[in-house]
């Protein structure tokens, strides 16, 4: 049970830094621009992770070779995620931004358990999970149209 509150605490606290971070790069991005807000955002995140890697395990970078080449695309992956976030996010304001991103998110995730995409375990969608994005598409018009 500790187990899944400790994981349940870093989700919670994920999530409360990606909300923080929409607003940084918002505020980055209508000011400087939205790629120059991408580059100050993986630029500094990239320098403190390489500089926390190289002090925990020496920059061991020599299993890369055995994980499969579209993992190694998550990179540019996480640069559509940040140039989204920070482009929408002063267009639209941050919450109808963030429940977007949530809900297209949460969405894709559901297909890619139910069919076991790109190496996930297979995790079907059941009824409760297809009434949930039913409510949440519900919750998305109104936060939208509001």
């Amino acid at each position: 049970m500790s187990n899944t509150i400790f994981l349940i605490s870093v989700a919670v606290i994920g999530g409360l830094f990606v909300t923080i971070q929409a607003q940084f790069m918002g505020v980055l991005d209508k000011n400087i621009g939205t790629i120059e807000s991408v580059f100050i955002t993986y630029g500094g995140g990239g320098l403190c992770v390489g500089v926390v890697m190289l002090l925990l395990r020496g920059g061991n970078l020599g299993s890369f070779q055995t994980v499969p080449l579209y993992a190694l695309s998550s990179g540019i992956a996480g640069l559509v995620i940040v140039g989204s976030i920070g482009f929408v996010t002063p267009r639209l304001g941050l919450v109808p931004a963030s429940t977007l991103l949530v809900a297209a998110q949460f969405i894709s995730a559901a297909l890619i358990d139910h069919f076991g995409l790109l190496g996930a375990d297979i995790r079907l969608l059941t009824p409760s999970r297809i009434c949930g994005m039913g409510v949440m598409m519900l919750g998305i018009w109104l936060i939208i149209r509001g």
